[in-house]
């Protein structure tokens, strides 16, 4: 099978280069930035480069861009990808990505299939990307009622053979709500953690739990700024959430109530343990 990937960014590299050791299938890429895909040729994480006009000769096309770029290519260019073909993305947000795509393409005879994969770095480019990032992570698909039941085979195939742990079928809105809580939320308490005036105190009193709540601050608030304003009902409902849930331990320890802070730090932990219990 020949794949295109467009946009040799950290998850984009990383594809590649989980393709090129873990499968057969050529892969060929397409970026801006020439000294990429030089760079990428070089490594052998690519067969060669394509440009938008030959997409039509592969028979996937992965588009990892950031949402906005996501949503202007695949329309600009849908007429260039494979008649019969599949287009799938990257992208941390689905429903608008599928309401935006997905009639245009079927439209010209292209199957889209909205795409998550559920990995990432703290850093971005070609240079981090890396052909195990994907070892032990879940590959989200969000098919609706017009997606070809082989699509999705054929890409939970793919999948598993780039080195996925677990492939979890969904849809986009689901999608968007549960992201909201296990991935936009984070990276929204991580940004407003750093922010204390202790933070350049820290140096010599910070371990593991300091270094766990502060990693994903390192972002790329180009793309962020974008993925959370495309779901940001389902995301402006978790801020809510955790602005109460913080407001309970403010209180009980602004006022010495052991009893309602310790229930509180029970609750807090008796909810972890089930949640590892249930992802067993």
């Amino acid at each position: 099978m020949k794949i295109g990937i467009v946009g040799l960014g950290l998850i984009g590299g990383s594809l590649a280069k989980a393709i090129k050791k873990n499968t057969q299938h050529s892969c060929f890429a397409l970026d801006i930035n020439k000294g990429t895909i030089a760079g990428a040729i070089a490594q052998e994480a690519i067969d060669g480069e394509i440009s938008a006009d030959s997409l039509q000769s592969c028979d996937v096309v992965i588009v990892s861009l950031h949402p906005q770029q996501t949503i202007d290519f695949i329309i600009e260019n849908k007429g260039n990808f494979r008649k019969g073909g599949i287009v799938i993305d990257t992208c941390g947000v689905k429903e608008k990505i599928v309401s935006a795509v997905e009639d245009k393409l079927t439209e010209e005879g292209v199957c889209f299939l909205g795409c998550h994969p559920m990995a990432g770095r703290e850093f971005s480019g070609f240079a981090y990307a890396v052909d195990n990032l994907f070892e032990k992570a879940s590959f989200i698909m969000t098919p609706t009622d017009n997606t070809p039941m082989k699509v999705v085979k054929e890409i939970s195939h793919l999948a598993y053979n780039i080195g996925f742990a677990k492939v979890v079928v969904s849809n986009a809105e689901e999608h968007d709500r549960v992201i909201a809580f296990t991935s936009q939320l984070a990276h929204i308490v991580s940004s407003a953690y750093v922010k204390s005036p202790s933070l350049l105190k820290q140096s010599g009193f910070s371990a593991g739990s300091f270094k766990d709540l502060t990693r994903v601050a390192k972002l790329n608030e180009d793309m962020w700024t974008t993925l959370f304003l495309m779901n940001k009902e389902p995301l402006v409902f978790e801020i809510d959430c955790i602005i109460a849930r913080l407001k309970e331990y403010r209180d009980s320890i602004a006022s010495g109530d052991a009893q309602t802070l310790h229930d509180l730090l029970r609750d807090g932990r008796e909810l972890k343990e089930l949640s590892l219990n249930q992802s067993k």
